[in-house]
């Protein structure tokens, strides 16, 4: 089974996204998967306080740090085990990390979108519990740069795939989580 899990920033998906692989988890363990770099001092920090906050939360998380290679792993972890529950803590992340990969490319667009259909071929194939975290980036003001513009787009377009894959798909907002899939309207 697959959840996608969205919400602005800060809203409480992530402790949200948390607390449901805990509850799904089969016996008490997970991996969790944070695709986080730590290019600067402030992303370091928050690195090392999710670190000590899994940590002291009294639940056995096996850490797997991954900011690019997410398919590849996701193909590893499922084919270790059915009964393997998975968090990924953040899509967004990883497709920004995606996007600084080859930003200098003049195709990044179409390595980017490549990277995204490797990631939804994955998560459709998937074979345990998995959840994934990302933020909804459509709701806020349009980047007055073409960069910010093409995240925007393409984090649009990755959010709408991967939901297509999930059997669930939470929404949170203002820490309140609503499930979205079972209230979809089919024309």
């Amino acid at each position: 089974m697959s959840i996608l899990v969205t919400g602005g920033a800060r809203s409480g998906k992530s402790g949200f996204a948390e607390r449901l692989t805990k509850k799904l988890a089969d016996p008490q363990q997970a991996v969790y998967v944070a695709t986080g770099q730590a290019f600067d001092e402030e992303m370091k920090a928050r690195i090392a306080l999710h670190r000590q906050q899994r940590e002291e939360g009294g639940f056995r998380w096996e850490t797997l740090e991954e900011p690019l290679e997410l398919s590849a792993l996701l193909r590893r972890l499922s084919g270790s085990g059915s009964g393997q529950t998975v968090l990924v803590d953040c899509l967004t992340l990883w497709l920004s990390n995606q996007l600084l990969a080859v930003e200098e490319c003049s195709d990044r667009q179409q390595l980017v979108e490549a990277a995204i259909a490797g990631l939804e071929q994955s998560v459709s194939s998937f074979q345990g519990t998995l959840i994934l975290v990302t933020n909804e980036v459509g709701d806020g003001i349009v980047p007055d740069y073409s960069l910010g513009r093409l995240y925007r787009d393409l984090a649009g377009r990755m959010n709408a795939r991967l939901a297509l894959q999930c059997e669930q798909v939470f929404l949170v907002t203002a820490g309140i989580p609503v499930e979205l899939k079972s209230r979809e309207y089919l024309l």
